[in-house]
């Protein structure tokens, strides 16, 4: 859960995961989104799958990402529990 507040700390990382929230989409196309490095990119994608927030799957050539709705599941039911 450490890990998972950690990547949510970032308004990148947070911004990423809004796009997940419409599609899949390869890391390209997360890119086109940003003015930074796809290097940049990669890491915060990097993070986001350590946290388990993103999983990746390769379809052909390309990886999609796509956001990994238990954990946050998890998440509200933690911050639920302080009701």
């Amino acid at each position: 859960m450490n890990q998972a507040f950690k990547a949510l700390s970032d308004p990148t990382r947070r911004t990423i995961l809004d796009l997940l929230k419409e599609r899949d989409l390869t890391a390209g196309e997360i890119a086109d989104h940003f003015q930074m490095t796809k290097p940049s990119i990669s890491h915060h994608l990097s993070l986001l799958k350590q946290a388990e927030l993103v999983s990746d799957e390769r379809k052909g050539q390309h990886i999609y990402y796509s956001l990994n709705t238990t954990v946050f599941q998890d998440l509200l039911k933690w911050i639920a529990s302080f009701q």
